[in-house]
């Protein structure tokens, strides 16, 4: 089998020749000890530096040769385009951030931007524009203008797939997935759910028709799938309960679901990290087809989850991401003896870490899991 053929096996309830594998993503620093050299690839926090200072040709050219590299050199049966990988920023006239130290940038319109050391990211954690917002239905009712990606973008996706289309199984960006709409972000958002859910439908109802019009431009003919990334949980619960869930937000992600799978033939995998055991009856009513992520620290358990779900869903996980970045190799190993001892029998099974090979992965654990995958993934 091809990769391509594994993975539509795995996600159809077909037994495949082995267990597929695949990432979310592979993050900068094991990208650079497989290539051998530095890469922007996944590299987050530098990409974004390198854009504020206008080398953006230097990203895109690191993101489309080393994003073809890595999966030459690393046997990943999917291709994935998460952030830092692809989507270049649209140009506009805004000058820089001020950067205020080592780790802080402030914008012309005072937002302020931290550097995070150990995950490699940078973050707005004051926006004063956003958080003196209003929000009202009424601004919800217009038509959305349509959105297309940026030349310079469809470039880097357009060449990794055209490298790989015939052989692995590609899951390309969409118009956007819904999960729950959050106005104002995280802690406002949650505050907007209760005090008011009529904006909150409005700006629902809006998302979906804007992201339905985007699917046109955004998902590539040559893809076998998107995957749509959205946390919908926390270590113990999700963030909202499945009635409030139900209310507002399902039927949205149906519609999305619909109009990607029914209009343009494409299968949905869906990455959502935390608690979210009461949302899974969810996942399969909207209709996706693999639930990547799978996080153990959450309560998320991957042979209980085959043992309930198996039969209905695809599970894309079984490697705790907290013993690749501190464990130990025989830590790692047990995780995958463990997730192949229960997940793999009976297919819809695709083995991979918790989240992604996050920055901090040792490479040793890393290696470790490929190795004993390799013993292992034979049907």
């Amino acid at each position: 089998m091809t990769s391509k053929e594994r993975v539509y096996a795995a996600l159809e309830g077909r037994i495949p020749d082995r267990v597929p594998y695949g990432e979310f993503a592979v993050d900068f620093d094991t990208v650079e000890r497989i290539l051998g050299r530095e890469t922007y690839l996944r590299a987050k926090a530098e990409s974004q530096i390198a854009f504020w200072e206008g080398r953006d040709d230097e990203v895109a050219q690191s993101w489309l040769e080393d994003h073809i590299e890595l999966h030459k050199k690393l046997g990943l049966d999917i291709v994935t385009f998460p952030m830092a990988t692809w989507e270049m920023p649209p140009p506009g006239d805004d000058p820089p951030p001020r950067r205020i130290d080592a780790n802080t940038w402030e914008d012309r319109r005072g937002r302020i931007y931290k550097l995070s050391d150990a995950t490699r990211d940078i973050t707005c954690v004051h926006d004063p524009v956003r958080d003196a917002r209003v929000f009202t239905a009424a601004e919800f009712e217009k038509e959305p203008e349509p959105l297309r990606p940026d030349e310079r973008s469809w470039k880097i996706l357009d060449a990794v797939i055209q490298e790989f289309k015939a052989e692995k199984f590609i899951c390309g960006p969409s118009g956007g997935s819904v999960g729950i709409v959050l106005l104002g972000g995280m802690e406002r958002g949650l505050f907007e759910l209760a005090a008011n859910p009529d904006a909150v439908r409005a700006a629902t109802a809006y998302l979906v028709r804007r992201q339905n019009l985007a699917d046109a431009a955004f998902i590539h003919p040559d893809s076998d799938a998107v995957m749509w990334a959205e946390d919908l949980g926390y270590k113990t619960g999700p963030l909202i309960g499945p009635a409030m869930f139900r209310d507002l937000f399902l039927e949205a992600n149906k519609e999305r679901a619909r109009n990607v799978k029914g209009k343009f033939g494409k299968k949905i995998l869906m990455h959502c990290c935390g608690n979210i055991n009461l949302l899974l009856d969810f996942f399969i009513d909207i209709g996706f087809d693999a639930y990547q992520s799978i996080q153990p620290t959450a309560g998320m358990d991957i042979c209980r989850l085959k043992k309930d779900y198996g039969d209905r869903i695809a599970l894309w996980g079984g490697i705790a991401v907290e013993h690749l970045v501190g464990g130990t190799p025989e830590e790692v190993r047990a995780d995958v003896r463990r997730a192949m001892a229960c997940a793999k029998p009976g297919g819809r099974f695709i083995l991979g870490a918790s989240h992604s090979i996050a920055v901090g992965t040792k490479y040793d654990n890393f290696m470790a899991m490929l190795d004993e995958y390799t013993k292992l993934c034979q049907y």
